[in-house]
């Protein structure tokens, strides 16, 4: 364990630095290439940011943004939007496959679009996580954005609302009213939204008049590779369940198995990759180590669950802190590790019972008379004795039998002293009588 820990803090420390800019031979001018791929999500985010700073550090003439997306997240898409328009350096979009929903505004964002021929822009509706249409406010506060971007560089604004809105009606471009619009190449030309068309780069250099241009190209390393696999938003709520999951179930394990190597990988996957993508920091990780502790002294001391409900709450604090994301999606990824985890564990106790760290502190054993546990010996051979009652049974009492006085009871009724009664059942101590005919 403690050389996996080492490994991972080794990692936290070295990745971030390995893999930035790769240069190519060329005179003139400087043009940096980042590739805007896969899924938009917060560590594309942090990849652009850092990349554009780089760029912008090395004293590049141009950025192009390489983009190949079909589309993601819009808060990620929206802050990446803000960086692009904070540069100083003109930022040149080039489609080369497909700009599709949030690659669209990212795209318009840019000082310029060149179309690799056959790419695709548009069909940018805003969906929520389920894969509905969004709320009004969410639709209206898109569409807004949208019309902004196309704005921002005096394109016409109709056919930004039309990539987001199926109300626009544009039967020409395949849009009518129900359907929203996706230019090609040609078509985004013809609207004013792509000023050229390229086949490659060196054709796109010459439609910017950067043919001697140095070339940059800004490389993903292998640490913000990571960042960018954790950080999406489908894989957040996996992690989280493995983590939990895999932590409580190593409880019901003797030693440090599987179980707990799954959870704890989990959880240091999870906040390792959000801190390459900065939106984590030391003290979230610190955050949750404190939560896990109340919660192991919850166990160790118990403190009427004020230790645990502290702990509990250190752990989701560290985890909204670190993930990044709306506070809406980050309580649902939580809710879902949750159930996944009381499920898991149901399932695992009912296959498996007690084991490990819960065996020692939970009592297993139970007093059965088949196992020779007897608090009082049930006098069946007094079944069927004959006695008298010498107080009145009300419907306790004490009855005479012989050579032996009893505590006895009646099966309900009120019976006076000197009625003869008769033992109709014995169950331990507890001896019943009725009148004897």
């Amino acid at each position: 364990m403690r050389v996996f820990v080492s490994v991972c803090f080794m990692m936290m420390v070295i990745l971030p630095f390995a893999g930035n800019f790769v240069l190519s031979k060329g005179e003139g001018d400087l043009v940096t290439f980042i590739p805007v791929e896969q899924e938009v999500e917060r560590g594309l985010e942090a990849f652009l940011k850092r990349s554009i700073q780089d760029a912008e550090d090395q004293g590049a003439d141009h950025i192009v943004l390489e983009i190949n997306t079909p589309g993601g997240a819009v808060n990620a898409a929206d802050n990446i939007a803000k960086i692009i328009k904070a540069s100083d350096v003109p930022i040149t979009a080039y489609v080369s496959n497909r700009a599709l929903s949030a690659g669209a505004y990212i795209a318009l964002n840019a000082d310029q679009i060149i179309m690799e021929p056959g790419a695709l822009m548009g069909s940018a509706a805003i969906i929520d996580q389920s894969g509905n249409a969004a709320g009004k406010k969410a639709e209206s506060f898109w569409h807004a954005a949208m019309k902004s971007a196309a704005e921002l560089n005096e394109r016409d604004p109709k056919y930004a609302l039309a990539m987001a809105d199926p109300d626009v009606d544009l039967p020409d471009y395949n849009a009518p009213k129900g359907e929203l619009l996706t230019l090609s190449d040609q078509e985004a030309v013809e609207v004013g939204y792509a000023e050229g068309t390229a086949e490659d780069r060196t054709e796109l250099l010459n439609i910017l008049n950067l043919e001697e241009a140095k070339i940059s190209d800004a490389e993903v390393s292998i640490a913000e590779r990571i960042a960018r696999f954790v950080t999406n938003p489908i894989i957040i709520p996996i992690l989280l369940s493995i983590g939990s999951l895999g932590l409580v179930l190593e409880l019901y394990s003797p030693g440090f198995g599987v179980p707990g190597f799954m959870g704890a990988g989990a959880l240091l996957l999870f906040f390792f990759g959000h801190m390459i993508a900065g939106f984590a920091g030391w003290e979230s990780l610190l955050l949750l180590i404190v939560g896990v502790v109340l919660i192991l002294v919850e166990v160790f001391i118990p403190g009427f669950g004020i230790f645990g409900v502290l702990g509990a709450v250190g752990i989701v604090a560290s985890i909204i802190l670190a993930s990044g994301q709306s506070m809406q999606y980050v309580l649902l990824a939580v809710l879902i590790a949750i159930a996944v985890t009381i499920g898991g564990s149901y399932l695992f106790i009912r296959i498996f019972g007690y084991r490990g760290f819960f065996k020692k502190i939970i009592l297993s054993d139970s007093t059965k008379t088949e196992l020779g546990y007897v608090s009082n010996a049930t006098r069946n051979e007094l079944i069927g004795m004959e006695g008298k009652a010498v107080t009145p049974l009300r419907p306790s009492g004490i009855a005479d039998f012989g050579d032996e006085r009893m505590d006895v009871v009646t099966e309900g009724g009120f019976l006076p002293a000197g009625t003869v009664v008769k033992i109709v059942k014995t169950n331990g101590s507890r001896v019943v009588v009725r009148a004897s005919k």
